[in-house]
C-alpha cells in the first residue's frame, strides 16, 4: 500500500503501552497511524492531519473524550470515532453515541486484532457486520466450554456487542437477537439456559416477550430464568416485570457488563 493511498488512523489515548500495541498492529495492517496522549493535542492533530478514523479514549488529561467529541460537533468535523474506554456503563455508551461515536470498545474485553477488525469494517464501508449475527448462530461462531447457552435480546448494537463479548469471554455460548420475533423464535429453537431481555425493542417489546415465554407449553422454556435489561428504572416497571415472572431486573445505566456477567453466573450456578 503506497503512502498516499494509506488510510489514516489517529489514536488519542493516554496509556502508552496500549498506544504502542495498537500502533504496531494497525501499521502492520497497512494503515498510516498517528497518536496523541491527551485530548487537547488530539484535537490539534484532528484539525491539521484530518484522519480517516479516530480511536478515542474517554478519561484523558487536559481535554477528555467527551470534550473532543463536543469540539468536533461544534466544528462540524465528520470523522468516524470509535471509543476505547475502561467503562462498560450504558450511560457512557449512550452519551458518546449522542455525541456521534460510531462504536465503543472496552479495554479489558478487546485485543489489537479486535480493533483492527473494527477499523477495517468501518473503513471498507461494511460497518460492524458482527452486530448482525443470526440468533441461531453463536456469537463469533464460538461455543463456550461451560455448555450453557445465553440468549441476549438487545437492539442497541453497542450494548449488545459489549455484553455478548463479555459473556463469550466467560466461556458461555451466546446467541444474539435484535428484535422480539427473532427472540421468540430463537428461544424455541435453542432452548437457552438464561435470557437477558431488553424492554424497549422493535415491534414486540420485552414485556410481551416475557409474557409469551412464561405461558409457553414447553415447560423448560416457560421456566427459563429471564433478566430484564432496561433504561427504565421506575418502580412500576420493576413491579410489572416481577409480577409477570421476571427473575431479575437490571437498569443498564447502573450496571457494568462485569456485574451483568456476575448476575448470570449467580443464576446459572443455582
Amino acid at each position: 500500500m503506497e503512502n498516499e493511498t494509506k488510510k489514516k488512523i489517529l489514536i488519542v489515548e493516554d496509556e502508552q503501552q496500549l498506544v504502542e500495541l495498537l500502533v504496531a498492529k494497525l501499521e502492520k495492517e497497512g494503515y498510516d497511524v498517528a497518536f496523541e496522549y491527551d485530548g487537547e493535542e488530539g484535537l490539534k492533530k484532528i484539525r491539521s492531519w484530518t484522519p480517516d478514523l479516530i480511536l478515542l479514549d474517554i478519561m484523558m488529561p487536559k481535554v477528555d473524550g467527551y470534550g473532543v467529541l463536543m469540539a468536533m460537533n461544534e466544528e462540524k468535523i465528520a470523522i468516524p470515532v470509535i471509543i476505547i474506554s475502561n467503562s462498560g456503563q450504558a450511560v457512557e455508551i449512550e452519551k458518546t453515541k449522542k455525541l456521534g461515536a460510531i462504536d465503543h470498545l472496552i479495554k479489558t474485553d478487546f485485543s489489537p486484532n479486535d480493533v483492527a477488525k473494527k477499523v477495517k469494517a468501518y473503513l471498507s464501508g461494511e460497518k460492524a457486520a458482527d452486530f448482525d449475527v443470526s440468533v441461531l448462530s453463536p456469537v463469533d461462531g464460538k461455543e463456550g466450554t461451560k455448555a450453557l447457552k445465553i440468549l441476549l435480546v438487545e437492539d442497541d448494537p453497542f450494548l449488545g456487542d459489549i455484553c455478548s463479548k463479555k459473556l463469550v469471554k466467560e466461556e458461555y455460548t451466546v446467541y444474539r437477537a435484535i428484535d422480539g420475533m427473532q427472540a421468540l423464535e430463537g428461544a424455541k429453537i435453542i432452548h437457552p439456559d438464561i435470557i437477558l431481555l431488553d424492554i424497549i425493542l422493535p415491534a414486540i417489546d420485552g414485556f410481551q416477550i416475557l409474557a409469551e415465554i412464561r405461558r409457553s407449553d414447553d415447560k423448560k422454556l416457560a421456566n427459563v430464568p429471564i433478566i430484564m435489561l432496561s433504561n427504565l428504572g421506575q418502580d412500576d416497571d420493576v413491579k410489572k416485570a416481577t409480577e409477570m415472572g421476571a427473575t431479575g431486573y437490571m437498569v443498564k445505566a447502573h450496571f457494568t457488563t462485569d456485574e451483568i456477567a456476575s448476575k448470570v453466573k449467580e443464576l446459572l450456578g443455582k
